[in-house]
């Protein structure tokens, strides 16, 4: 597949994670190694999982990284409902995120089953 960098996909992964890292920045500092860290480290996983995939120049293998890039995309947006419920993550910033992860999810979802059928 080549460069990463340059899939849309990719670049939409980079800025969940970069928003992800803003918005957990305000969170208090005892979820530091609990929610903080678990979020930050699914929203890294999404888009390293991109590029790792693509770095494989197989469609198989890239197929199966995205899966895994779309289990934590899943996970964060669990997390994200999590913060929303402890009072953790406020309303606003809970639609910012979930506007990038669920159109982010689809565009996962549609660029697999474009390897499978391809």
């Amino acid at each position: 597949m080549g460069a990463f960098y340059k899939l849309r996909v990719w670049r939409k992964a980079h800025a969940l994670a970069l928003l992800t890292y803003k918005i957990t920045a305000a969170y208090p500092k005892t979820e530091t190694y609990g929610l903080t860290s678990q979020m930050r480290r699914s929203a890294v996983s999404v888009m390293t999982n991109i590029a790792e995939g693509c770095g494989r120049n197989r469609d198989r293998e890239l197929s199966r990284f995205l899966g895994i890039a779309l289990g934590s995309l899943t996970e964060l947006e669990s997390l994200t409902l999590l913060s929303k419920s402890l009072g953790v993550c406020n309303k606003e910033a809970t639609g910012e995120l979930l506007e990038l992860i669920r159109p982010l999810s689809k565009m996962l979802a549609r660029l697999r089953t474009s390897l499978a059928e391809g």
